[in-house]
């Protein structure tokens, strides 16, 4: 099969064109900027920008699945991307995304089943790499700082992300399924940092901070984006008042191998910290 890999160089974009490289299918990336993109040689990449839908049109050509993320922090133009995609391709699989505050699960999920061609909807649980948020602080010290840290959460590895969606783009039978995806096990944000720790040798611990503390700890780091500090922290809230985690087996289900844990994610990461 010829598949598109739309946001191609994020963190599940990335495993995803390993894995159907791996499996023998031709893959065509794209990204905003295509000289910055570091693929292999055999993986084509053309210029597309999400926020304009039309440049989307001419990657599609010969395309027969497109496997698509939502980067933006408005779904504006979702549903205008969707439509180009619909026009040239029979399959899509949809990432969904919380970081989204104007168009929550359930309305992404309407959309992508509602596009008109196969469509798969993947809803992933907290990803394992957003403790990399961490990384400034872990290099610095013991001690993570920050708010929130009895939130449970079930971090899921990029890579169980990538298989489900892998499966989801190459194979039949995943036609109008939602996939909600976990990690095999619930743990705080204090926890997380600990197993982290453990992960890497090292004792590193949770200092909490309160809420204004940790948004102008956010505001002040120049790798995060200023808009999306109250959507994050707005969001932990909500679901600290919310009932705890409730874990799947979906990665299993699908793929036939047990999600991945935040120790093998940390193992897999050691260097991202160091």
């Amino acid at each position: 099969m010829n598949i598109l890999v739309l946001a191609a160089t994020g963190n599940v974009g990335g495993q995803i064109i390993t894995q159907l490289r791996e499996t023998g299918h031709a893959v065509r990336a794209v990204t905003r900027d295509p000289r910055a993109a570091r693929f292999p040689a055999e993986v084509e990449v053309m210029r597309g920008d999400l926020s304009a839908p039309d440049t989307i049109a001419a990657c599609l050509d010969g395309i027969d699945a497109v496997f698509l993320l939502w980067p933006l922090h408005t779904g504006e133009q979702l549903p205008a991307v969707l439509d180009v995609i619909a026009r040239r391709a029979r399959r899509v699989v949809f990432l969904g995304t919380g970081g989204v505050p104007d168009l929550g699960f359930e309305e992404q999920e309407k959309l992508v089943h509602g596009c008109g061609i196969e469509s798969t909807m993947i809803r992933p649980s907290t990803f394992a790499v957003n403790t990399l948020w961490w990384a400034d602080q872990i290099r610095a010290g013991d001690i993570v700082e920050g708010a929130y840290g009895a939130l449970p959460m079930s971090p899921i590895h990029e890579a169980d992300m990538a298989a489900v969606a892998v499966r989801a783009l190459t194979e039949p039978g995943h036609d109008g399924a939602t996939y909600t995806l976990t990690g095999p096990e619930v743990l705080t944000q204090a926890e997380q940092v600990r197993v982290i720790g453990e992960a890497l040798g090292r004792p590193l611990r949770w200092r909490e901070l309160t809420r204004e503390q940790a948004r102008e700890r956010l505001l002040a780091d120049e790798s995060f984006p200023d808009s999306f500090v109250d959507v994050l922290l707005d969001g932990y809230a909500a679901m600290l008042a919310g009932p705890p985690p409730t874990l799947t087996s979906t990665v299993q289900d699908v793929t036939g191998v047990p999600a991945r844990s935040l120790r093998r994610w940390a193992t897999d990461h050691a260097a991202d910290f160091g």
